[in-house]
């Protein structure tokens, strides 16, 4: 990674800049699971050449969210529920780990933050703003790790959880209301602030398997999103825009 001499800051390669836009796409749904992808569309989209697109496509193949057919194209992979069970594993094993060791009584800073948070995802609620709560949910569970000195753990978790997100997004959209997720976060913190650590950790484990739920419904509804465990061989039609 080169440095940037202007700024004072990393300047990231064009192959960084564009794995990392086509990254959060798939993972925000911007490019819905399934979606056909391609190397000379993205290209002109994103103002880089074909080679960055082409290398950054072989990373999101590595991590699981690109599939590659041969004589068919590139496509979006299909939300898995085993890699999402995974990373809902990975993730309870570190947070509720984490608040189970923290060490009450918490300061005022700490569970002020924590309620500035709530009353933001409450306002994003209010507008329909998903992508808003996202943001103030994963700020959410990082500073719960912030609260017993594990934050630096966060990216562990957030290396891990590229499917879970996914399954997270369509729930946010399909089957959970933000309301609900947000009063789930409200039970944790009030445990939190009355020094009650296993109730805390017990509000947060079930607030984090939900997920589960929510994956169960969302395939009733919409199964293409899904992978059913059996191989396919897609037929390209059109292709997706980042746009």
């Amino acid at each position: 990674m080169a440095d940037d001499t202007r700024s004072g800051g990393p300047l990231l390669s064009a192959r960084d800049r564009t794995l990392d836009t086509l990254r959060r796409a798939v993972i925000t749904l911007e490019l819905k699971p399934g979606a056909p992808l391609s190397e000379n569309e993205l290209a002109a989209e994103l103002a880089v050449s074909r080679t960055p697109v082409r290398e950054s496509l072989i990373l999101l193949r590595e991590e699981g969210l690109v599939e590659v057919y041969p004589q068919v194209g590139s496509f979006v992979s299909l939300v898995d529920p085993e890699r999402v069970a995974q990373a809902q594993f990975i993730r309870e094993a570190v947070e509720c780990t984490s608040l189970a060791q923290a060490r009450p009584p918490f300061s005022p800073e700490h569970i002020a933050d924590l309620r500035s948070n709530l009353q933001t995802q409450l306002d994003a609620e209010a507008a329909g703003d998903h992508d808003r709560f996202f943001e103030l949910d994963e700020e959410f569970h990082r500073a719960l790790l912030a609260l017993a000195g594990h934050e630096s753990a966060w990216g562990t978790v957030n290396a891990a959880k590229a499917h879970l997100d996914r399954a997270r997004r369509l729930s946010l959209i399909d089957t959970r209301p933000m309301g609900v997720l947000a009063e789930q976060h409200t039970q944790v913190v009030d445990a939190i602030e009355a020094g009650d650590l296993d109730d805390a950790v017990r509000a947060l484990r079930s607030h984090l398997r939900a997920v589960f739920e929510d994956v169960e419904r969302i395939r009733a509804v919409s199964p293409e999103y899904f992978s059913d465990g059996r191989p396919r061989r897609p037929v390209r039609r059109s292709v997706s825009s980042l746009r």
